[in-house]
């Protein structure tokens, strides 16, 4: 099973990417977590959600640019094989 790691998301980014890369790590649509997190902050109280929210920007790092290109590779290539097989 290959190693998992939690980074903040440069696609599904909206303010710092936490919340889209949550939904990456978990396979998750991400608009839905943002969802139950803007609940979950209004319910609880804003100040501890914002606070939550600031310290995960601390704490999760952003994905190392060696990733980053591996992946938008693998995603050309993908896209290249999808394009031949039309054809």
């Amino acid at each position: 099973m290959p190693n998992k790691k939690l980074y903040r998301s440069e696609d599904n980014k909206v303010f710092a990417g936490i919340i889209g890369g949550i939904g990456e790590y978990m396979d998750v649509d991400p608009t839905i977590l943002r969802l139950v997190f803007i609940f979950l902050v209004m319910v609880t109280g804003i100040i501890p959600g914002v606070i939550a929210y600031f310290v995960a920007m601390l704490v999760v790092p952003k994905k190392p640019k060696e990733k980053v290109e591996k992946e938008n590779k693998k995603e050309n290539k993908k896209e290249e094989k999808d394009e031949e097989d039309k054809h």
